[in-house]
């Protein structure tokens, strides 16, 4: 007998949900092969790394809880969480009452509010590269867009990216920028509100602030929580924007969480201490969605629940 027909005979003993199993298992093998190699072991390895003094060109060795002590000591520590904290304020909020101000403007029936919608999200799927270096041009003090058009009605525009007072803030204007993803979403959120809540909002003699605020934004909630959430953890880990326009200053006034921990790994060479500093922002983020998911009961609504 050939070892094809061996094959085929045991195949055949096979029940179908055996088969059924393993033909899951040979599909999904690949990402289940990438995710083991590519994140949970380079994941597992930060969380050892984070308990030791590790150096560039020198093995590991065993340091306790002395890289997450070191931390309560470092000026730089404390203020990569300041600058980080200072513009989830701003960017979070920002970027939320921006992306529902203009979902709800594109999802009015207006001539050519398909290209509109394709001019609002094109940032979105720009490099953040790209976006960085076009704001540099942009807020450049000397000859920026901004400050050229400041100049033209006698006005004498800030230091912006070089002035310490003002890097931060042109960070965060950055990111208000991009929130075609945003849009997108809210204006899917924005369809499925059934019309015959505003036809009895208006029957009730309300206007368009009383149907904003009793039937837009409760509606609206489960998408506003959505999107809080990937912004809050995003903006966060901010990184390539600081990077690009000032390099962390003037002063560290931009030197934000992750751009602190690339410089402890790939500026210092200190591997051990960045690891730990990942995985306390990890925490962090975690901490603060948390808080998010427990809030929600306050101020999201869900039809379903309510009936």
């Amino acid at each position: 007998m050939s070892v094809r027909s061996v094959a085929s005979t045991r195949a055949s003993r096979l029940s179908p949900a055996t088969r059924e199993a393993l033909t899951f298992y040979a599909l999904v093998s690949p990402w289940i092969i990438g995710f083991l190699v590519f994140v949970a072991y380079p994941a597992l390895r930060s969380l050892y790394l984070s308990f030791t003094h590790y150096l560039v060109g020198r093995d590991p060795s065993w340091g306790g809880f002395d890289n997450f002590s070191r931390m309560a000591h470092d000026a730089n520590f404390w203020q990569s969480m300041k600058v980080t904290g200072l513009y989830v304020l701003g960017s979070v909020p920002g970027t939320t009452v921006i992306a529902i101000a203009i979902a709800m403007l594109l999802a009015q029936n207006i001539r050519g509010v398909s290209v509109w919608r394709t001019i609002y999200f094109l940032p979105s799927v720009v490099s953040p590269v790209a976006v960085a270096v076009l704001w540099f041009y942009v807020f450049n003090p000397e000859y920026g867009l901004i400050n050229t058009l400041l100049d033209y009605v006698g006005i004498e525009g800030p230091g912006w990216i070089f002035d310490k007072d003002w890097a931060l803030l042109t960070v965060v204007f950055m990111s208000w920028w991009t929130v075609g993803g945003q849009i997108v979403i809210y204006l899917a959120g924005l369809k499925g509100i059934p019309k015959e809540l505003y036809e009895a909002v208006a029957v009730d003699g309300g206007g368009p602030w009383a149907k904003f605020r009793h039937i837009t934004i409760p509606m609206l909630s489960p998408t506003i929580f959505f999107n809080v959430v990937l912004a809050l953890i995003g903006a966060f880990q901010i990184f390539e924007g600081p990077w690009i326009l000032t390099r962390g200053g003037p002063d560290d006034a931009t030197m934000t969480y992750m751009l602190n921990l690339y410089r402890q790994a790939f500026e210092f060479g200190n591997f051990g201490y960045a690891s730990a500093l990942a995985w306390v922002l990890f925490i962090i983020i975690m901490v603060f969605t948390l808080l998010v998911f427990r809030s929600s009961s306050v101020w999201v609504y869900y039809e379903a629940e309510r009936k």
